[in-house]
């Protein structure tokens, strides 16, 4: 009897990040969200551009992350350090930027009257925006 037999590891294939996500999947609705939203409104702070050293991540990557975060149930930095690097929703949601543990913690405790005014600061996991 013969098996099912996949595809080489070694094989190359050509795809982009956008053929792999659905259009009806709710990551499209988290960038959309972040994208269209006033972050000074929020009073989250944004970062500007230094002239010397490495360059910041942008404050909408981290929001997204967060939200990302918060409608999948991870709260840890590092669980969602992991996720930049494996989960392919992600990758596209960050342009396939993946933010060390650290950097994603400090800026969450940073950021702890925005997430009260987003209403993520609840003892649920569940996502109330207004």
């Amino acid at each position: 009897m013969q098996h099912i037999s996949g595809t080489s590891r070694e094989q190359l294939q050509i795809s982009s990040l956008e053929d792999k996500i659905d259009v009806d999947n709710p990551i499209r609705f988290i960038d959309a969200f972040v994208e269209h939203i006033s972050l000074e409104a929020l009073g989250l702070t944004v970062q500007t551009i230094k002239s010397e050293g490495r360059p910041s991540f942008d404050t909408k990557l981290f929001l997204k992350i967060y939200l990302y975060g918060y409608l999948n149930g991870l709260r840890s930095s590092r669980k969602l350090e992991k996720e930049c690097v494996r989960n392919i929703e992600l990758q596209w949601l960050l342009e396939d930027i993946c933010p060390n543990y650290h950097s994603i913690s400090s800026r969450y405790r940073s950021g702890l009257e925005s997430r009260t005014q987003l209403g993520l600061e609840n003892s649920s996991n569940s996502l109330f925006l207004f």
